[in-house]
């Protein structure tokens, strides 16, 4: 699961490194064509908020695992999890600082310690405040777009197109310019974590709590007819939302982004329940194999993506910041997570934790860990 979501993540985020356009919710007049645009129109339906919403499900269900891991070495949970919480959050900021400014370890660490004070609250009282704090971010998202005048907020669309071509020369500029257009997104980046990204981070790792406390994916068998539901429910509702927001506004328009929010969580579940039957069908099971490796090693393979981005697309690199059309930007996502599959296969044979897993293992136990994995003996 977090690798498929290792995907959807690095195809929204990489559209970020690749020019200031999205980033200024304009987009790139030199990339206008019919196909560029269904390009951006199948991301926005398929992909967009549908990736956060599972990876953070997904950070919420490893945290029971973590718990169980320190039950298993007779170690007190608190330290252990309040030190990987403080490791967490200082990966976040070098990496918000040095690498992508649209980091989400420093606002996942944050909310984990909402998540850890929760920690022993019963499963209904996780879901009623899950559900609560979703329905807030929606009633705030739909009060914005009824009584905020976003012309009186926003740049106009000839300042947006100047600010997205600035944005655009600083990804082009020396290490003293892209650290500087990082630090200057800060402010936004901390008004998203607040309003939006933070409740709804929260609201999913509750929901993930709450399904790794009853180990709902370790008992599918994936022929169990919920499954066929959840798609069947799933996919109309949430292909329908995701048009809607795509089809009428996109991000320049907070109610579709309302929709957005509302219906991506069905979207994700229905990705899920059809992943689940995949991964537990004789025919389909290299998917599983293929995408688990990847999984493994999910923080590193996050750092990596937005280190290839730097290098590919900034000053400091190849340079290459503005030139790739939509297509093309999605197709480079494609191909290097194909390439981090491959990578990530050959890594787990032989290492027991990718570099910032072992890192961040380290901090959390306190204790050096071991590297690599022992052969076993004939």
């Amino acid at each position: 699961m977090r690798g498929f979501a290792l995907l959807g993540i690095f195809i929204v985020n990489v559209t970020f490194m690749a020019s200031g356009h999205p980033g200024n919710l304009v987009d790139d007049p030199a990339f206008s064509s019919v196909f560029d645009d269904i390009v951006r129109a199948t991301s926005s339906v398929l992909v967009d908020m549908k990736f956060y919403v599972l990876f953070s499900f997904l950070f919420g269900y490893s945290f029971t695992l973590q718990m169980e891991s320190a039950a298993r070495a007779g170690a007190a949970f608190a330290p252990r999890m309040l030190r990987r919480t403080a490791g967490l959050f200082v990966l976040g900021v070098l990496h918000t600082v040095f690498l992508y400014g649209g980091d989400i370890l420093t606002t996942y660490a944050v909310v984990c310690l909402v998540l850890f004070w929760m920690r022993r609250v019963t499963d209904r009282t996780a879901l009623r405040t899950a559900a609560a704090l979703y329905g807030f971010v929606l009633l705030s998202l739909l009060a914005s777009g009824l009584f905020v005048d976003r012309a009186a907020v926003l740049p106009g669309q000839a300042e947006a197109l100047a600010n997205a071509e600035r944005s655009t020369a600083a990804m082009l500029g020396g290490w003293g310019a892209i650290i500087g257009e990082h630090v200057a997104g800060l402010p936004l980046l901390l008004v998203q974590a607040v309003s939006l990204q933070g409740p709804t981070a929260l609201a999913m790792f509750l929901l993930g709590m709450v399904a790794g406390r009853r180990r709902l994916l370790a008992r599918v068998r994936g022929d169990e007819p919920v499954l066929r539901r959840i798609q069947w429910v799933g996919f109309p509702v949430g292909l329908a939302g995701g048009l809607g927001y795509a089809l009428l506004g996109g991000n320049g328009d907070t109610l579709t982004v309302a929709a957005s929010v509302a219906t991506a969580p069905v979207l994700a579940a229905a990705y899920v329940a059809t992943l689940l039957r995949l991964f537990h069908h004789r025919r389909t099971a290299a998917v599983r194999a293929a995408l688990a490796p990847a999984g493994r090693i999910a923080l590193t393979n996050y750092l990596a993506q937005s280190v290839v981005g730097l290098v590919v697309f900034s000053g400091i690199g190849f340079g290459m910041a503005g030139t790739f059309s939509p297509p093309a930007t999605a197709l480079f996502a494609l191909l290097v997570f194909a390439v981090q599959l491959v990578v990530s296969a050959w890594w787990v044979q032989r290492f027991r934790y990718g570099p910032a897993e072992w890192l961040l293992r380290w901090i959390t136990n306190a204790e050096r860990p071991g590297w690599r994995l022992v052969p076993a003996r004939s």
